[in-house]
């Protein structure tokens, strides 16, 4: 017998096997099924009705919210006038939804603004976005309240994350200079150097490149490496 002939006959008897398999199970194999359809169901219903919903009254309580917050009227902002609702509340109440996760950045920045930092790292540990801009604020937003609390390395390391998040030339520079300057903080001259450099190299048309000579210089001078 040839070698394919063995091979078509192999496939036969596992098609065999799976049909005689299937007619012994139908019942088990259609409770599976069904529940599958049944979460599947009920997952998109849930998504784009349940959801949805929530989104939209989250839209109209976080619009309120925020014209306080443009105000800087952080306490109404954060707990609400006594009619509407502040973040606090919109984070806690919808929080599947991307107005309830917006929610959370604008706490963590007006508790940044009021100096509670420890609730700035916390609500904003709680955001998330892939956005070019917000999410690297947001990681960036924790390496400042890091700092405030005297935590530099910690500071160190959002501030490198924020720039990296998504390398641009608007976010970037702003917290790679920041991330030199709590190294120098640390009298880490060596890493303020190599970060200061790259700010040259990756982001020089930016306004932190363009004058990031002289604290590469001031660096040096510091570390004992100037010539």
């Amino acid at each position: 017998m040839a070698e394919n002939d063995e091979t078509i006959i192999d496939v036969q008897e596992s098609y065999s096997k799976l049909e005689q398999y299937i007619e012994e199970n139908k019942k088990p194999i259609s409770i599976i099924l069904g529940a599958i359809v049944v979460i599947v169901g009920g997952y998109f219903a849930w998504k784009y009705l349940y959801v949805a919903d929530l989104e939209t009254e989250a839209q109209k309580k976080l619009f309120i919210a925020e014209s306080y917050f443009q105000r800087d009227s952080l306490n109404q902002a954060i707990n609400g006038d006594g009619q509407n609702s502040g973040f606090l509340e919109i984070a806690d109440n919808y929080g599947v939804t991307k107005s309830g996760n917006l929610a959370e950045y604008y706490l963590g920045i007006s508790y940044l603004k009021k100096g509670e930092f420890q609730n700035a790292i916390d609500h904003l540990g709680n955001f998330s976005s892939d956005d070019q801009i917000i999410g690297p604020m947001a990681k960036g937003a924790i390496g400042d309240a890091h700092l405030e609390l005297g935590h530099v390395e910690d500071a160190i390391k959002y501030y490198l994350e924020a720039a990296d998040q998504k390398n641009n030339d608007f976010t970037s520079p702003v917290f790679l200079k920041k991330a030199a300057m709590a190294y120098e903080e640390n009298k880490n001259y060596e890493d303020a150097i190599k970060v200061y450099e790259r700010i040259k190299t990756e982001h020089p048309n930016t306004q932190e490149g363009k004058d990031i000579d002289k604290y590469i210089a001031r660096a040096k001078i510091l570390s004992g490496t100037a010539n």
